[in-house]
């Protein structure tokens, strides 16, 4: 049973997180610029592959001829998204401890 727990609890965080930014950048659209707006979308972008100055990180890729290979993960991180992780961790908590 814990294992199905866990799994639970990981996709659940991954979920929480997605959802999270999507309702933290609609939000944000809609709110007029200011203090506010700013909160809802400034992120936080963590990321595997290689940056180009300030921009985005471009994914890693090998070419080797007849093979080729691309590798990236980005992760963005804003206010709302750690909301909803934390109230997450706070219904998982209670319900399964």
């Amino acid at each position: 049973m814990k294992g199905r727990e866990l799994s639970f609890l990981i996709v659940g965080i991954v979920m929480a997180a997605v959802g999270g930014a999507v309702v933290g950048d609609a939000l944000g659209s809609f709110l007029p610029e200011g203090t506010i707006k700013t909160l809802f979308q400034k992120h936080v972008e963590i990321g595997l592959g290689r940056t180009v100055g300030m921009q985005t990180a471009e994914p890693l890729s090998i070419n080797l001829y007849a093979l080729s290979l691309v590798l990236g993960l980005t992760i963005r991180i804003n206010l709302v998204s750690v909301l909803f992780v934390l109230l997450l961790l706070v219904y998982f908590r209670w319900w399964y401890l």
